[in-house]
């Protein structure tokens, strides 16, 4: 497609790559893509920008300039024919020929700083931006069918996201344990919903006490070896130990939250070191002043500024914050991710190609992710769909835990399993944390009108429950919320419908219509799930609605009308939007 008016261009020099090159030639920006083609011949059609092997972003190694479209087999405008070098203009006459003004190249890069909305993993940190010339650098993974085979545009995600606490890399070796063999030291669970208005970044804490399964794992030889679970121990064993890979990691997040991970993305602690320095530095916020002679990490109240050696050890520290133990850690660290993604996505970032390219080279050579999303076309599709998410509406939230009552003195945490439930079904059922735009539903006069009317209160309220296509478990779940939290105290669980439904629905004699209206508000039903109908008795004998949950239920205490939820009391959680102070 040739070049059109809307398309910014950017010559050839001012991208370095003069050499053997027509001034001519342009770099034009592609206002579909948002990416940056060089437009030459088109006998010999390549990537839009080329991947170095072993020299510096747009070095030649091949010995002849390399030329890109956006796409193969697409035309592209033959290279204009150069022009012949003007005579020397006679002595006391100025040449007519204006000088050629210098490119800035402020843009060549501007797309892949905006597409990332995650670029960090804090605390042995992990990072990504895509970039098509750095594929070379990432490292991928065969985790066998412990994640999905593709990924898809149009479905929702789950990303695991692995910090490792490997000693590898230049001034690395003397934290901690120099022989770790690195374990899934930070883990978030990134969930990005299907239309894109939300994510959540669930952590991980370390130090939850977990059932790890049997991990069937690739060997280097090609086979595959099973590596025995194990009971009752910390989540950080899940990788590395015994030769565990991140696939196992995947399986026990499964094991214990019953959400599916789809992919993986892990790194280690250079990558917070380069990301930081790429970007000159991260701001920090502390309560009070920080002096920890463990990490090293010395800061004034207030805002501070920090990169490499300093951003890692305020990522790693646990005696500056709260109870210096790795909870606080994880609230600090999300704080910090919130502000590197804020530093990100501003413009001192986004125009400055040198940070861009540093900041390519540093997250690219930080990576490794398993092998259905190694090649760089799945990696950009998923770092657009990534910047399509608003930062307003990307929570950070930890899995609720409490102190393992096994324990004397707690060191480690187990998930508390009264508000734990409904955090992972909010995740699974792709609920928001935040409250996003609600689509709006036309219904009939006649529908709606069964909302209208006077209401019950919730003690007077008598429906019995029943599972017609929720998963297993969820009449009991619903039917606790009722009870404990709704007020609606004269419920009961029926078992299984005789026949599973794609929707909930809810079943009401005419003189129940009050009782009907205050449990539809209660649970977010809409007009049109309110059949009327007659009642049924309860196992006291006395009428009773019927309340039969279908496949579209979303957890208990999860309104079935919601694009967006609430969490249980006492979760912590933020946005990436918000300015937080560590303390």
């Amino acid at each position: 497609m040739a070049p059109t008016e809307d398309w910014e261009t950017v010559d050839a020099q001012g991208r370095g790559r003069a050499d053997d090159i027509d001034p001519a030639d342009q770099w034009v920006l592609n206002p579909r893509t948002g990416e940056y083609e060089l437009r030459m011949a088109s006998s010999a059609p390549q990537p839009a920008v080329p991947k170095p092997r072993g020299g510096a972003p747009g070095e030649r190694t091949d010995g002849a300039a390399r030329r890109g479209t956006s796409a193969p087999g697409r035309e592209v405008p033959p290279q204009r024919r150069r022009r012949p070098a003007p005579e020397e203009p006679a002595p006391g006459r100025r040449s007519r020929r204006p000088a050629k003004k210098k490119s800035t190249g402020r843009k060549v890069l501007l797309w892949a700083g905006g597409t990332t909305a995650f670029v960090v993993l804090v605390a042995g940190v992990g990072g990504y931006l895509y970039l098509k010339h750095l594929e070379g650098n990432v490292s991928t993974t065969d985790i066998g069918g412990a994640g999905s085979s593709n990924f898809s545009k149009d479905e929702a995600f789950n990303i695991l996201i692995i910090g490792t606490d490997k000693r590898t890399g230049a001034g690395n070796e003397g934290y901690g344990d120099k022989g770790s063999v690195g374990h899934a030291d930070t883990n978030i669970l990134l969930h990005v919903s299907e239309d894109r208005s939300n994510a959540t970044a669930m952590s991980i804490p370390r130090d939850l006490i977990v059932d790890v399964p049997d991990c069937p794992t690739l060997q280097e030889d090609g086979s595959q070896k099973v590596i025995p679970g194990q009971q009752g121990v910390r989540f950080n064993r899940s990788l590395g130990e015994s030769g565990r890979d991140a696939g196992c990691t995947m399986r026990t997040v499964k094991e214990a939250t019953g959400i599916s991970v789809d992919h993986f993305m892990m790194a280690d602690f250079n990558a917070v070191k380069t990301l930081t320095t790429a970007v000159d530095g991260v701001e920090v916020c502390v309560e009070h002043a920080v002096n920890d002679k463990q990490s090293k990490l010395v800061l004034p109240a207030g805002k501070s500024k920090v990169e490499g050696e300093q951003a890692l050890a305020f990522v790693r520290t646990r005696h500056a914050f709260g109870n210096h133990g790795d909870l606080d850690r994880i609230k600090a660290q999300q704080q910090f991710l919130g502000s590197l993604m804020r530093k990100m996505s501003s413009g001192d970032t986004l125009t400055s190609p040198t940070k861009l390219v540093k900041l390519a080279e540093a997250a690219t050579n930080a990576l490794t992710v398993d092998k259905p999303i190694g090649d760089v076309g799945t990696l950009k599709d998923i770092a657009l769909e990534l910047k399509k998410v608003p930062t307003k509406n990307i929570t950070f939230t930890t899995v609720p835990v409490k102190d393992n009552p096994a324990e004397k003195i707690p060191v480690t945490v187990v998930k508390d399993e009264s508000r734990a439930p409904q955090v992972f079904d909010m995740v699974r059922n792709d609920i928001s944390f935040t409250e996003v735009k609600q689509k709006q539903k036309k219904e009939a006069a006649a529908v709606a009108a069964r909302l209208q009317g006077t209401r019950s209160d919730p003690s007077e309220v008598r429906v019995r429950v029943l599972n017609g296509g929720a998963p297993g478990g969820s009449a009991g779940k619903e039917l606790l919320y009722l009870q404990t939290e709704a007020g609606v105290t004269k419920s009961e669980n029926a078992g299984n419908a005789p026949a599973q439904l794609a929707k909930t629905t809810l079943e009401y004699a005419p003189d129940q219509a009050d009782q009907a209206r205050a449990l539809a508000g209660i649970l977010g039903l809409s007009g049109a799930a309110m059949k009327p109908g007659q009642s049924v008795t309860n196992s006291q004998g006395l009428p009773t609605m019927t309340l039969t949950l279908g496949k579209d239920f979303k957890g208990a205490g999860v309104k079935l009308d919601a694009t967006s939820g609430k969490a249980p009391e006492g979760v912590d959680k933020s946005t990436a939007d918000q300015v937080q102070c560590a303390s």
